[in-house]
């Protein structure tokens, strides 16, 4: 399976760009972080905006349309608003700490981007453990959100950092598991590579990789329905409760800056990247990416909030045992290597494979106890 040559964009041509574009090292590594920059900052408005406009939509009400056309400015009005704002430090607070805490949140996810495509070669670095430098360095992101729940001499924000915490830990493993499962397909960890070896969406071949990975992945990073790090009925805003102007700016760039992340990293791994006909590969890279945040979206106004007994139970209970099991039938199916004539006929079955262990384990899950606190 990971060997066959089957490709739907056969069709189209896609040159890689040279390593050391558009000329030597160094502008190489300027021109690249300039995107990166730019391409974040961005998204996280369009992504402000698009959530606030597509809720509206979704809960029968305006959303943002008085500042600029159709509301278009009101993400930088916002911006500046905050920006405006006094910095209020509590006098019990760890200052330092409080200080680095947004910056240490923020960082990580601005380099996770270094090893994420636009087009075929067209990144600041081709590691070949591209996958496994994601997963660390997002990782790191924790460690800023920890300091700023212990830093701000608050229990409802050490509370929220320490939710955050746990959700990491549990959610990080099914993650994973769903990464490996892409790995075996591709034979590589390299995110271009990944991308490369996609004749067809890998989200086809790995349906199942697919919404776990999803799920997980807006557990991470704190989105709905599984936001209990800032639930403001039980923990005011959570880690984030003493923070005010440009620091709370931060915490707010974060937040979008990982779903930027976190639809890139799902674009990539499943959705054929930069791969697609007519439009420029950057251009079906960012509809892409667009198209991914627009279904956190949908989820988000969709779905009640969890309880925090029933994130975990989620994560132990029911993603890690499906990580397994996909991780297993993926195995199986590589050694079979199936052959390229059968892949829509592989297709077929992955998908009912995963309707029929989606339909098993929930009933067994429910069984388990869905967050059900024994007594």
């Amino acid at each position: 399976m990971a060997t066959f040559d089957f490709d739907i964009y056969s069709l189209v041509g896609f040159q890689a760009v040279p390593p050391d574009w558009p000329g030597g090292f160094w502008w190489h590594w300027l021109f690249f972080t300039v995107v990166i920059i730019s391409f974040v900052l961005a998204m996280v408005m369009g992504f402000i905006y698009i959530e606030r406009r597509g809720m509206g939509r979704m809960q029968s009400r305006l959303g943002p349309n008085r500042t600029g056309p159709f509301g278009l400015l009101q993400p930088v009005a916002d911006a500046v608003k905050v920006l405006l704002k006094e910095d209020i430090v509590p006098s019990a607070a760890d200052k330092l700490v409080h200080w680095l805490a947004p910056v240490i949140a923020f960082a990580p996810v601005l380099v996770i981007f270094t090893v994420i495509p636009f087009e075929n070669g067209a990144l600041l670095a081709d590691l070949d453990i591209g996958i496994l430098y994601v997963v660390a360095i997002s990782s790191v992101s924790t460690v800023g959100v920890f300091m700023a729940g212990w830093g701000s001499s608050n229990k409802y924000s050490l509370l929220g950092a320490m939710r955050n915490v746990a959700a990491v830990v549990s959610y990080e493993i099914p993650l994973v598991l769903a990464i490996v499962g892409v790995v075996l397909i591709a034979g590589s960890l390299s995110l271009n590579q990944i991308v490369v070896a996609q004749g067809i969406p890998f989200i086809l071949l790995q349906p199942l990789g697919f919404l776990l990975f999803f799920a997980a992945g807006c557990a991470e990073i704190n989105r709905s329905p599984f936001d209990l790090m800032e639930a403001d009925s039980e923990i005011v805003a959570g880690f984030h409760t003493e923070y005010s102007g440009m620091k709370f700016a931060m915490f707010y760039l974060v937040e979008y800056a990982e779903a930027v992340a976190i639809s890139a990293i799902i674009t990539t791994l499943f959705l054929g990247g930069w791969k697609g006909p007519l439009l420029p590969p950057w251009l079906w890279f960012v509809v892409k990416v667009v198209l991914v945040f627009c279904a956190m979206v949908w989820t988000r106004t969709t779905l009640p909030r969890i309880r925090i007994d029933q994130l975990m139970a989620f994560a132990w209970k029911f993603l890690f045992p499906m990580a397994l099991l996909n991780l297993f039938i993926t195995a199986l199916q590589v050694l079979a290597g199936w052959p390229t004539q059968l892949i829509w006929a592989m297709i077929m079955v992955n998908f009912a494979v995963m309707a029929i262990m989606v339909l098993i384990w929930s009933r067994f899950f429910f069984r388990l106890g869905w967050g059900r606190i024994e007594v």
